[in-house]
């Protein structure tokens, strides 16, 4: 293994759409997923981060996140790791214009990793407590946006028994991944 290597270390909520790409595009980097549900703590994601910097320190690295830290540019300065273009992976899925539309729209974003784990992204961070989630999910949002990928599978059961959960009306969206291709293939090209 060399410093020339590439290793793209990041969130997991897009692993399969990442993976995609990578072969589609025979590039050549390898991937260090971490848990999708760490920017709910930001202890946790920042132990992570270091973890995988660490453990990955023989590569070239490429980090997939988006500012979901409030330290994430000065953690991945310190390892001299780049990161990729965008607020987070909803931006770098759907396009800023896209994304912030909906955003102002009052979209509440869910993807298949979320939807099918609910109760451990959600839990963790509101508590169990039903009425605290539906009243949050009430005052932040008008929506569940559901984003469906070429590499997503069914998860409208789950999707439904949030939208009941929430009180939520659901949405679908069926997006391509040219946004997040464009995001990947710059990251792979950027250099330090």
């Amino acid at each position: 293994m060399s410093r020339q290597e590439l290793m793209l270390l990041g969130c997991g909520i897009l692993g399969k759409e990442i993976l995609y790409l990578i072969r589609k595009n025979d590039w050549p980097i390898k991937t260090d997923f971490l848990d999708s549900a760490l920017h709910v703590d930001f202890e946790a994601l920042e132990e992570a981060l270091q973890n995988g910097l660490k453990r990955n320190q023989d590569y070239d690295i490429k980090v997939f996140y988006g500012c979901c830290h409030p330290y994430m540019d000065r953690i991945l300065s310190d390892a001299h790791a780049l990161r990729a273009k965008g607020q987070n992976c909803l931006e770098m899925l759907l396009g800023r214009e896209l994304f912030m539309t909906e955003l102002s729209d009052g979209a509440f974003f869910l993807l298949e990793d979320w939807a099918l784990r609910w109760d451990a992204v959600v839990g963790k961070t509101f508590g169990g407590n039903p009425d605290v989630v539906r009243e949050i999910f009430q005052l932040s949002s008008k929506s569940i946006l559901c984003i469906k990928t070429p590499c997503s599978g069914d998860f409208e059961a789950a999707a439904q028994s949030i939208s009941a959960r929430t009180g939520l009306p659901l949405r679908w969206m069926d997006t391509n991944l040219d946004a997040l291709e464009t995001v990947l293939r710059d990251l792979i090209a950027d250099q330090p």
